[in-house]
């Protein structure tokens, strides 16, 4: 939380703009540290995954990112806001969810840490698949129009943004403005069906399989028939039942007006 604390300082010395270079999880910390002030940030993108920078229709290179940022104008956006079973409280800017993804998350941040961006993901993904347990996962939508669903997956994710991972198009719909999260539940498949969808997640994002569940909320509640662990933007943010809600207009950022 180096990082964080120093945002806060920065902050309290009544600085107005603030840039990081970094990826997913230095935009978190960014945000986590400015949220409710008046502050206006930035991203160069120079992580392993800019999946928020590419949202924000930033290029993924940070001298590119930083001459687009000199001429944009501060934009809204949205954020996340998540809440473990621990009592700890703490905001996202992506993707996050519990399952697969969750555990290649902490493979991405350890073993696989030095391999260059997408391939960091899938390698992870791969690594967590190949010892990966389904989960009975429930979900719940507190004041939505949605009845509460229950099934085994390998993973149920909660977006802001239409990629993580470094690109992994999981939630093709999602809008980092729209007051809005994109909940996906993947239902167990084989190894083989995991590895057969993996292109057009990196494409289209379209999966042709019933076994994608895809919801337009503002909230949602997640709990699983074992312990298992929350991410957010690739950080592991803490244990299950977790319960997530959209914050509107959270933050200002420096960006192109519209999405790319």
């Amino acid at each position: 939380m180096e990082l964080e604390a120093a945002v806060r300082s920065a902050v309290e010395q009544s600085n107005r703009v603030l840039l990081a270079l970094g990826g997913d999880g230095t935009f978190q910390a960014l945000v986590n540290g400015v949220y409710e002030s008046d502050v206006t940030v930035g991203i160069l993108p120079a992580g392993g995954g800019n999946d928020f920078a590419a949202a924000l229709g930033l290029p993924n290179d940070p001298f590119s990112g930083a001459q687009i940022i000199l001429e944009s104008k501060p934009r809204s956006v949205d954020l996340v806001r998540v809440r473990t079973a621990d009592g700890r409280t703490r905001l996202y800017a992506g993707g996050g969810g519990v399952g697969l993804d969750a555990e290649a998350a902490r493979f991405a941040s350890g073993p696989y840490r030095g391999l260059p961006g997408r391939l960091r993901y899938v390698a992870s993904a791969l690594h967590a698949l190949s010892a990966h347990l389904p989960l009975k996962i429930r979900l719940e939508f507190p004041g939505e129009d949605f009845p509460p669903v229950e099934s085994v997956s390998l993973l149920a994710g909660v977006l802001n943004t239409p990629t993580y991972g470094a690109g992994l198009r999981l939630a093709p719909d999602a809008r980092i403005d729209d007051g809005l999260l994109e909940v996906v539940m993947l239902e167990d498949l084989s190894a083989l069906r995991v590895l057969k969808l993996l292109p057009r997640l990196m494409g289209s994002g379209e999966l042709r399989t019933s076994k994608v569940k895809r919801w337009g909320v503002r909230r949602v509640r997640i709990s699983a028939d074992r312990a298992c662990l929350f991410h957010g933007d690739g950080e592991i943010l803490g244990p299950t039942p977790v319960e997530i809600e959209v914050v509107p207009s959270a933050v200002q950022v420096l960006a192109p007006t519209k999405e790319t």
